[in-house]
């Protein structure tokens, strides 16, 4: 697993292997993103430890999933392999909640991204969740605790065993209000936009 200081540089080269594949400057992802330029800079240099929120908005602004800003690309791409070692999997803390999240999902191309989330009690983390040129499918099943989830004008109270699905294209809020930590599974599935599907 990666310390913090490996996990700030794996999150800077992916944010700017990410922005150089889109032809995106600095300015242009700030403009998309509502991130500023400095800070996204910051982030690049691996000068900063960006909360999931600023996370969350330049996923958003790259037209990719959060979980994407923290895979591991510097393994060889003819053949990654299908299994993901729990020794291997990238555990990053946000620095402004303390809740962790393991990317789960082997580096095998695959359309499902598995993401195990531990949720400190008494901790809340709002994402703006703004729409993007592809369509995101969530599901979030909790195995242990509870978790209360809003999305949209939508509100539920979650508890072990329980699963939510969503669609990733209005303001999601995460809040923990029980006594101990909530552990719950992230399943996404990203679906290209087809040609005639109207877009909201």
């Amino acid at each position: 697993m990666m310390d913090g200081m490996d996990i700030n540089t794996l999150i800077a080269s992916r944010v700017r292997e990410l922005r150089d594949a889109q032809g995106l400057s600095l300015d242009e992802l700030a403009k998309r993103s509502g991130v500023s330029r400095s800070n996204i800079s910051l982030i690049e240099r691996g000068e900063s430890s960006p909360t999931a929120v600023v996370l969350d908005k330049l996923a958003a602004g790259l037209q990719v999933t959060l979980a994407s800003l923290f895979e591991d690309r510097r393994a060889p791409p003819a053949e990654p392999a299908p299994v993901s070692r729990l020794a291997e999997q990238t555990l990053w803390t946000d620095p402004a909640s303390g809740y962790q999240r393991r990317n789960v999902s082997p580096a095998a191309r695959s359309p499902i991204q598995l993401v195990e989330v531990l949720f400190p009690p008494g901790q809340r983390v709002a994402y703006d969740s703004m729409a993007r040129e592809v369509e995101t499918q969530q599901q979030v099943w909790i195995i242990a605790g509870s978790m209360e989830v809003t999305v949209g004008d939508a509100h539920w109270r979650l508890y072990t065993g329980d699963c939510l699905a969503m669609r990733l294209d209005s303001p999601i809020v995460y809040y923990n209000p029980g006594q101990v930590a909530a552990r719950y599974l992230v399943a996404l599935v990203t679906l290209p936009h087809l040609p005639g599907r109207r877009r909201e």
